[in-house]
């Protein structure tokens, strides 16, 4: 798969961390568009898991996309929640997705990450979270990283899954 310029499968001798940390959150975020690429807009809304009525494919892209706005700008910046959940409906994010073409998500998603590249590249992986979360302890902008990797690679499994339940399609 293609980063950028850069193939996952060429790896170089000596990376440093931050080029570590942003690589890997980036070749998760570009997964997320190769598992949904060519799938249909019936195939993108549907939900398949009986238990799980709110897991389709493009409910997970908007999910990841939400998921990044809450950590880097509300977490790490400081600023007002305004992403779409409530108190009533925490995983409203997930139920207004199939609302919106999967095409439309997935840009979204990408012009937001192009956006978060520059924020981390403007700070040190040091740099202190404006808002404390998990017992009042504040996370650096490091921890968030490797947060938004582990999430974004875990909810890949998740849309690899449901791509193969919905069209039968595969990928690595």
């Amino acid at each position: 798969m293609l980063m950028g310029m850069t193939r996952i499968d060429d790896i170089p001798t000596a990376w440093d961390e931050r080029t570590q940390l942003t690589t890997f959150l980036d070749y998760a975020r570009d997964t997320v568009r190769a598992k949904c690429e060519g799938v249909s807009a019936e195939n993108a809304r549907r939900s398949l898991l009986p238990t799980s009525p709110l897991m389709t494919l493009s409910g997970l892209v908007n999910h990841l996309r939400w998921v990044e706005y809450y950590w880097f700008q509300v977490v790490f910046l400081g600023e007002e929640d305004e992403g779409p959940w409530t108190e009533e409906d925490p995983d409203r994010e997930m139920r207004i997705a199939v609302d919106f073409p999967i095409e439309q998500l997935l840009d979204e998603y990408a012009e937001q990450s192009a956006r978060y590249r520059e924020l981390v590249a403007g700070n040190d992986l040091d740099t202190k979270a404006k808002r404390a979360r998990g017992g009042g302890n504040l996370v650096d902008l490091r921890w968030i990283l490797l947060h938004l990797t582990e999430e974004t690679a875990r909810h890949n499994g998740h849309i690899d899954i449901l791509r193969e339940l919905a069209d039968g399609t595969t990928g690595d």
